[in-house]
């Protein structure tokens, strides 16, 4: 359990004796009541107390507050002779160009070595100056895990009256859905959602856009909601049987009988053959929200270096898990490492093979590549994704499947439309083709104020060169290149 690591990081921290000691954690009342467990764990007499710049110095022996300057509130921590622990929680912002609170601090380390007296520092943030690194010891406060989420929403599920009889397996699917949030936030979440009278999938749906939120405030991922699902796919079976064995891999059910999480797979092939619909299908299938990882915008500098923002969001993916990470066009945010231009591209590249190797946290990759000789044979060997499936052009069959999907989408009826004859006027299109074909007759017909036809459709076929013939030499590359090198995500196998 996350709890229990951090109280084991805390333990081993006041154990060696270290005066000075940094907590990185948003949750302020959590890192507060796990402090007062480790002084009782730790048998650690004397007192607990708590400054902040608003209230100055609180001790737990009901003193008045005292010391709001951080100076004189650390003076009075080197002044008392009893052993305990000293929580600061608004430091950090008073460090800015103020040498006096960088000294006090120092003189508290080197006075404090031995005395059983430990000032913890709680931020949200890492911001330490260069000349405290050497004596602080810096502690990484987790989120809570599913378990911890678990204990502390059941008791709260049952005070819902209408809630009271969810079922038991649902509230720890729900417990592992709410990973990423705090305490606080779960309690407002839970609060917020199982008030409304929403079926089980819709209250999943509003907790991933609780999730939502945090993206938005960092700036860095794109939310992706669950709009689509699997049966709007036309074809591609392979790869739909493949994520359907999947489905239930990222529930709690799977994590207590240890069953092997998949690491990602990697969608490779025609433009506008189905990648991007297949990567957000399987949000709704898997019932695991979907955020979207945008390399131009880790490269544009908008957000500070792009190693540092592609690191920052692999870790915020890492606290939100399960999750799954769409890296749209991956070959355009490495293309610089395949040719040796960019230095910077290097070490993201780097960064993100050994995180895909070894991450351990629910986060499940789904990559889509249009040119995929771009991408170099390190992050196509197995190990680093489960599975590379190559979307080719549709074939007859899956043609007439997407012609009924999309005209069902649009308010039409299939029967009424010769699938056969579409279908074969269409070899050569690609599935976004097909639905744009459908789109303008629908337009069209709206225009002329009558329900769309056969004719409608017809009529726009006629006004469409497909990709296949304007990229026709593009298009032979790619599936030469993926032949005998990636799966067919259609049964049907082409050459």
């Amino acid at each position: 359990m996350r709890m229990e690591q951090s109280l084991e990081k805390l333990s081993d921290a006041v154990r060696g004796g270290y005066p000075l000691i940094y907590i990185v954690s948003w949750e302020e009342d959590r890192v507060e009541s796990a402090l007062k467990a480790l002084m009782m764990m730790l048998k650690i007499g004397g007192d607990f107390a708590v400054w902040t710049s608003a209230d100055g110095l609180a001790s737990s022996r009901k003193e008045a507050p005292r010391a709001l300057d951080p100076v004189e509130a650390l003076e009075a921590v080197l002044r008392a002779d009893r052993p305990g622990i000293v929580l600061f929680k608004d430091l950090p912002d008073s460090f800015g160009d103020n040498p006096r609170l960088v000294r006090k601090l120092r003189d508290v380390y080197y006075a404090g070595k031995g005395r059983g007296r430990h000032v913890v520092i709680l931020s949200p943030s890492y911001r330490l100056p260069e000349a405290l690194k050497k004596e602080i010891h810096l502690v990484e406060f987790n989120l809570p895990d599913e378990h911890e989420i678990y204990e502390h929403m059941a008791p709260l599920v049952k005070k819902i009256p209408h809630r009271a009889g969810l079922p038991e397996e649902f509230v720890k699917d729900l417990s592992v859905a709410l990973k990423g949030l705090t305490i606080n936030e779960v309690e407002h979440t839970v609060a917020k959602v199982l008030a409304l009278d929403l079926p089980e999938e819709a209250v999943m749906n509003r907790v991933f856009q609780e999730k939502e939120q945090i993206v938005k405030k960092e700036g860095i991922l794109e939310f992706v909601p669950p709009r689509f699902s699997i049966e709007e796919i036309g074809g591609l079976e392979n790869l739909k049987e493949w994520l359907v064995r999947r489905a239930h891999l990222f529930t709690q059910k799977a994590v207590e009988e240890n069953i092997p999480l998949p690491k990602g797979i990697l969608l490779m092939g025609v433009s506008g053959c189905g990648k991007s619909l297949a990567v957000k299908a399987i949000s709704s299938l898997w019932k695991v929200p979907l955020f979207r990882l945008d390399m131009n915008l880790v490269f544009s500098g908008l957000y500070g270096s792009p190693e540092s923002i592609f690191h920052r969001g692999l870790k915020q993916l890492e606290a939100m898990a399960p999750a799954v990470l769409w890296i749209d066009e991956i070959e355009m945010g490495i293309a610089g490492y395949r040719e040796g231009e960019s230095t910077t591209s290097s070490h993201i590249f780097a960064h993100f093979l050994t995180w895909m190797q070894e991450k351990d946290e629910m986060v499940f990759v789904a990559a889509t590549a249009n040119r995929i000789h771009l991408l170099p044979a390190e992050i196509i060997r197995k190990g680093r994704f489960d599975q590379i499936f190559f979307l080719d052009l549709p074939d007859d069959e899956e043609r007439r499947e997407i012609f009924s999907i999309h005209i069902k989408k649009n308010g039409g009826d299939p029967e009424r439309f010769d699938l056969e004859f579409l279908s074969i006027s269409t070899k050569g299109w690609n599935g976004s083709e097909i639905e744009q074909v459908i789109v303008a007759a629908r337009i069209d017909a709206f225009f002329e104020k009558r329900p769309f036809g056969p004719e409608d459709v017809v009529r726009n076929i006629m006004k469409i060169v497909p990709l296949s013939k304007t990229m026709e030499a593009q298009i032979k590359e790619i599936k030469g290149w993926a032949f005998n090198r990636a799966v067919p995500a259609s049964k049907r196998l082409r050459r």
